[in-house]
């Protein structure tokens, strides 16, 4: 298969259009592939479009079949729109939805009733109801004061009182279907996207420690090695963002959803506490300031003198084994236990590289100040990552799946060094 993947990628190479076409469709094959393999993402998004499509069906068959209506299109199309990502927004939309078609039917009437005729209602009501479309209180669904004014007029039928509540009457139909069948029917509770985006920020963020400590210890580090690692710390920070938005999802999920149908989506009804959101951020710019200290290292221009042979190695070590505490977590957060019981042996062993880094950094304190601060700013660095990283064995899994709520940050280790106090000099 990869075979046949690489004949066509070479083929299609400089050829835009087929090119583009081909990895759109490689990308719909992998959503297909996910969906169909397990719970995720794409299963979610098939199960809301099926359940949009079956809420219009239903508003159809009550008033185009079982009502007899020979105008039933508004509501199977108020259904359709209105099964949103979460109950709430539903509701919200709903009312503002509704508030919208009320507007655009109204005034679409009223201008018939004024013109006589379908295309002077038409001129007369679209630019004022596009303008009221941008009423903050409508949200997104504003422009639905100018459809609903286009379908009004071109039903063709006569402008009266109970044609307009007719219409209206639809819309509400629609509503109530289209929220009922969200909120009932496998109700969306979006609890996994929280755990995914912190163990997807732990894996990355132990993926740029390794790649620091690689080209430490491996290669002949410069400006250019410092760049990409500035590159991958600023990936970081959008990683945060999606992590903040997806707990904002989270919380608003879980309102006006039932317990017992929640418990039916057979997803995690639990989530990592929000102080994990803050820890992680303390991470991220701890990362951000360590790869912006080995950025001024490496300008020629600049003062400050990069350590170089046996510091550069301990250093190396260091970010090496808390990069593999970041993927420790990020396994725990998805359920996978390996190499658990070899967290007491790497404390021991970052416990001895950061005392022989702190003699060094003794021994430079009397050589010069510009590589003694670079030394020190590194270590600093390497401390508060070590203090928020690595795990206190004596404290509770904070991972362990199940709801529990957050509490405190737990004091640091015994033997962990404190960032907040000054290294020794």
């Amino acid at each position: 298969m990869s075979a046949v993947t690489h004949t066509l990628r070479e083929a299609l190479r400089g050829r835009r259009p087929l090119a583009a076409v081909w990895w759109e469709a490689c990308s719909v094959g992998r959503a297909a592939r996910a969906a169909w393999r397990g719970p995720g993402r794409e299963r979610d998004l098939v199960v809301q479009s099926l359940k949009a499509a079956g809420a219009a069906l239903i508003a159809w068959a009550v008033a185009g079949v079982w009502l007899d209506d020979p105008m039933a299109l508004m509501a199977p199309w108020v259904a359709l729109v209105l099964v949103q990502a979460t109950v709430y927004s539903s509701v919200r939309q709903a009312g503002q939805q509704f508030a919208a078609i009320c507007v655009g039917a109204l005034v679409a009437s009223g201008a018939q009733a004024i013109t006589e005729d379908n295309t002077g209602a038409l001129v007369l009501s679209l630019p004022v109801l596009m303008l009221a479309a941008n009423w903050s209180r409508f949200g997104p669904q504003g422009i639905y004061t100018a459809t609903t004014a286009v379908f009004v007029l071109a039903s063709g039928t006569t402008v009266s009182a109970a044609a307009v509540g007719h219409r209206v009457g639809q819309a509400a139909l629609g509503a109530v279907i289209g929220v009922a069948v969200n909120a009932l029917v496998l109700p969306p509770v979006h609890l996994r996207d929280v755990r995914e985006n912190l163990a997807a920020l732990a894996r990355e963020s132990g993926d740029l420690l390794h790649a620091v400590a690689a080209d430490l210890r491996e290669t002949q580090w410069d400006a250019q090695n410092a760049a990409d690692w500035s590159r991958q710390a600023a990936w970081l920070q959008r990683r945060l963002d999606a992590l903040y938005s997806a707990r904002s999802w989270s919380r608003e999920s879980l309102r006006l959803t039932s317990g017992p149908l929640r418990r039916l989506t057979r997803r995690p009804t639990g989530v990592p506490p929000e102080d994990e959101d803050q820890r992680w951020s303390r991470i991220t710019g701890n990362l951000t300031a360590l790869t912006r200290t080995l950025a001024v290292a490496a300008d020629e221009h600049r003062t400050p003198v990069p350590p170089e042979g046996p510091d550069l190695d301990l250093y190396a070590r260091l970010l090496r084994l808390i990069g593999d505490a970041c993927h420790a977590e990020a396994g725990c957060l998805v359920g996978e236990r390996d190499g658990a019981d070899s967290g007491a042996a790497t404390e021991e062993t970052m416990e001895e590289l950061h005392r022989r880094l702190q003699e060094r950094l003794r021994e430079h304190a009397g050589q010069g100040a510009s590589r003694t601060a670079v030394l020190g700013a590194l270590l600093l660095q390497a401390e508060n990552l070590w203090a928020e990283i690595v795990p206190d064995p004596h404290e509770p899994d904070p991972h362990e799946p199940g709801p529990h709520e957050p509490g405190p940050h737990a004091p640091d280790h015994p033997h962990k060094p404190n960032p907040h106090e000054p290294a020794e000099q």
